[in-house]
């Protein structure tokens, strides 16, 4: 069966424009991986220390030949480097848990913020700072970084499933689920107040410097325990694309379909969680990267999750390096938090979507 087009144009088959789109999409992928490969390179070249493209490359060229690093080459491959990273793997988490988020929910509001994710992580967090694992005073308890993130996973997983267990009892509803996400991050957030009100002065300012959100304890121990972990969890949800796209039909479809709605979104939603948690707990609250990071996705590349997530994770890499790297560099030496920068961008361009948008994307 043929497409029929204005007069004069030649007929399409079906399986041609499939092909045509999907080159499309790929292409416009690639585009964005090319993009991020610049703002690694821009990130990279400035800061206290600016340094040229012949100074890059040169460094790269003294790993490979194993000669002695320079100054420069110790401030890109140890301090630099680590923080670009994190920025990278922490947008992709967030703006991939984002995507499944809101086609769990069919609901563009939501996010791991939105379901209580952040609020609960900061709970654990609090309490392990509060408890003497400081992470930015001059007193570190020893593996106090991990008490923090393990506590801080623990408790944004509790979060969740504190509110699908509210949203099971009334037979799964996303709205329901929606507002109870809304309320157990209030719960959360009030316990937040309260340990922040009965803390010391010092554990205050550290807990009060990770709730900003930033990159300052990027360390490649990290990175090797968060890399593997956002890949293996990326893949399994992408898996899950065609189910997310008949999901968005409505349950009724999709269970037809011969789709397991409750599974999926069982499913779907601790892993989610999993990869939003675990970046979160190293790096604190930073907000709006996995609301606004699907919406621009939408407007790019469709609603199609297969290629919606991987568009998703680059445009929230770029966000967020981008972020990082005019946290650190604007008032260079002093850096400021990123969670920060990302609310000031992020607030303005998501209310300019919801004004200015001409078409629904969940249509």
């Amino acid at each position: 069966m043929k497409l029929t087009y204005a007069k004069g144009s030649p007929p399409v088959e079906r399986g041609d424009h499939y092909f045509f789109e999907t080159k499309k999409k790929i292409f416009q992928l690639t585009v964005l991986f090319l993009c991020l490969i610049g703002t690694i390179v821009l990130s990279v070249r400035l800061g206290t220390v600016s340094m040229t493209v012949a100074e890059q490359v040169s460094m790269v060229l003294q790993l490979l030949t194993g000669e002695a690093f320079s100054t420069n080459s110790y401030i890109v491959f140890h301090i630099r480097l680590p923080r670009i990273v994190m920025a990278i793997i922490t947008g992709m988490a967030l703006a991939c848990a984002g995507v499944i988020m809101q086609a769990l929910l069919r609901n563009p509001l939501a996010s791991p913020f939105t379901l209580g994710v952040s609020s609960g992580a900061a709970f654990g967090a609090a309490l392990a700072i509060v408890l003497g694992a400081g992470v930015f005073g001059i007193n570190v308890v020893a593996g106090g970084q991990w008490l923090i993130a393990a506590n801080a996973f623990i408790f944004g997983c509790l979060a969740v499933f504190a509110v699908y267990g509210i949203a099971q009892i009334r037979k799964g509803s996303t709205t329901v689920l929606l507002l109870a996400g809304v309320a157990i991050g209030q719960l959360f957030s009030a316990g937040v107040s309260a340990i922040q009100y009965f803390s010391s002065n010092a554990a205050l300012k550290d807990l009060i410097v990770w709730l900003m959100g930033g990159f300052w304890g990027a360390e490649w121990q990290v990175i090797q325990f968060l890399l593997p972990l956002t890949v293996i969890v990326f893949l399994f949800l992408w898996k899950l694309s065609w189910d997310l796209n008949t999901l968005s039909s409505g349950e009724e479809v999709a269970s037809s379909l011969g789709v397991n709605v409750r599974r999926l979104r069982l499913t779907a939603l601790v892993l989610s969680t999993l990869l939003a948690s675990s970046t979160i707990a190293f790096t604190g609250i930073i907000g709006f990267i996995g609301l606004v990071a699907p919406h621009i996705s939408r407007m790019i590349i469709g609603t199609d999750n297969r290629f919606l997530l991987p568009c998703s994770c680059l445009i929230g890499a770029i966000l967020l390096l981008l972020s990082d790297t005019v946290a650190r560099t604007v008032l260079s030496p002093v850096e400021i938090p990123v969670g920060i920068i990302t609310s000031l961008l992020g607030a303005p361009f998501f209310i300019y979507l919801l004004l200015r948008k001409q078409k629904d994307y969940w249509s």
